[in-house]
């Protein structure tokens, strides 16, 4: 399905604001369901109520994937979902809430930049300042918590070393979802994409981590996974898809930054999470560079095809 012609700007950028806010909440979830059970369990629970909650989309929408649009959707899920989400809380379970949140705001540079080299655009100056002021904010909040370790419950190097990795894994998920949305529905790609993703999920879960449990949960850890895997995964992505056909994904990049935000409060108000003075002036360096980033800085497009992922 093309895209539509007349492109809902507004929409799409609060579509785009309401998914990272929704995803800003995944951590505070996450860390609630990683009291009781390991890392494979929670992202595959997480990822089985959402494929409940988009189960309707198979029997309404057609699929008309061709055999490389396939391949590419099958790549897109298997890096987006148990690559990225098993890093992502792998590194959420060594590290806090805030910190992890925090080191989201990576995002928006790295999501700015990856578009420039598939689109060919050359960033200027103000574009390079920003990435490196938004590069030493993520090392000042990974060294904020240097002295931390994961069975202490604070902060750790290896846990926010994590979580930035497994931002680069969302970059190539983001483009390649985009490029298959130029020319399908983005419920479709939303659906299918998280479906097989979490029959690799249902592969590689058992294998790496043992069964996930059934027993012994308590109904807060049930209520957690289920908001993660209805609000903060198949809402989300849906509501981001579809933004991402309105608007470019340099500019929607920026709002990614809601999701460290959101993350980061409910980490402290709710969670008791700590973040020094060292932290914080990482998080607000990171969410600057990336508002001049995809706000102020200027690119070149040279007159070259995008490159296919």
């Amino acid at each position: 399905m093309p895209l539509i012609s007349h492109k809902n700007r507004t929409l799409g950028f609060a579509a785009c604001a309401l998914a990272s806010s929704f995803w800003g909440c995944g951590f505070f979830f996450g860390k609630i369901a990683l009291n009781e059970m390991p890392v494979g369990a929670m992202v595959f629970y997480r990822f089985l109520f959402a494929c409940l909650a988009l189960l309707p989309v198979l029997f309404t929408h057609r699929v008309h994937f061709n055999r490389r649009e396939w391949t590419t959707l099958a790549v897109s899920a298997f890096l987006g979902v148990p690559i990225q989400f098993l890093l992502q809380f792998e590194g959420l379970h060594r590290t806090t809430v805030s910190h992890a949140a925090l080191m989201v705001g990576l995002m928006p540079v790295i999501l700015a930049v990856g578009a420039a080299i598939w689109a060919h655009e050359r960033m200027d100056k103000l574009g390079w300042t920003a990435l490196f002021a938004s590069s030493l904010g993520a090392c000042l909040i990974a060294l904020s918590g240097r002295h931390s370790t994961a069975t202490s419950g604070g902060a750790s190097l290896t846990g926010d070393l994590l979580v930035v990795s497994s931002l680069f894994i969302a970059l190539f998920w983001i483009l390649m979802n985009k490029q298959l949305m130029e020319r399908h529905n983005h419920l479709v790609v939303t659906a299918y994409g998280l479906f097989l993703g979490f029959a690799m999920l249902s592969i590689w879960v058992p294998i790496q981590y043992g069964l996930p449990p059934i027993h012994g949960i308590s109904w807060k850890a049930w209520t957690a996974l289920a908001a993660s895997g209805v609000l903060c995964t198949a809402t989300t992505t849906t509501l981001w898809n579809w933004g991402m056909t309105q608007v470019p994904a340099s500019q929607a990049g920026v709002l990614l930054n809601m999701e460290p935000l959101i993350g980061s409060i409910l980490g402290v108000f709710i969670l008791s999470d700590y973040l020094g003075p060292t932290a914080w002036l990482g998080g607000a360096l990171i969410l600057a560079s990336a508002i001049t980033l995809t706000t102020k800085s200027k690119t070149r497009v040279h007159s070259l095809e995008p490159v296919t992922l």
